[in-house]
């Protein structure tokens, strides 16, 4: 995929069309880490906030409750 840097306000930037959002799973207001690479490569990668254990614990817990005869049948 080729895309131009373009002037956006004081500044440069790459327009990212809704069809890459989705296949990188990105919205607006979303962050980002920047690496440059030797050979001039530019790598973005997503940051997805993490989920505390608290509310992981208070799913599996949910989710074990309410299919608890399910579970007993696949043990």
């Amino acid at each position: 995929m080729i895309k131009a840097i373009t002037k956006i306000g004081n500044s440069q930037g790459i327009i990212f069309d809704s069809a890459l959002m989705e296949l990188a799973h990105l919205k607006v207001g979303d962050e980002v880490t920047m690496s440059y690479h030797e050979g001039g490569s530019i790598v973005l990668t997503p940051i997805h906030p993490r989920i505390s254990k608290e509310v992981v614990s208070g799913v599996i817990e949910t989710t074990m409750k309410d299919y608890a005869k399910t579970m007993k049948k696949l043990a």
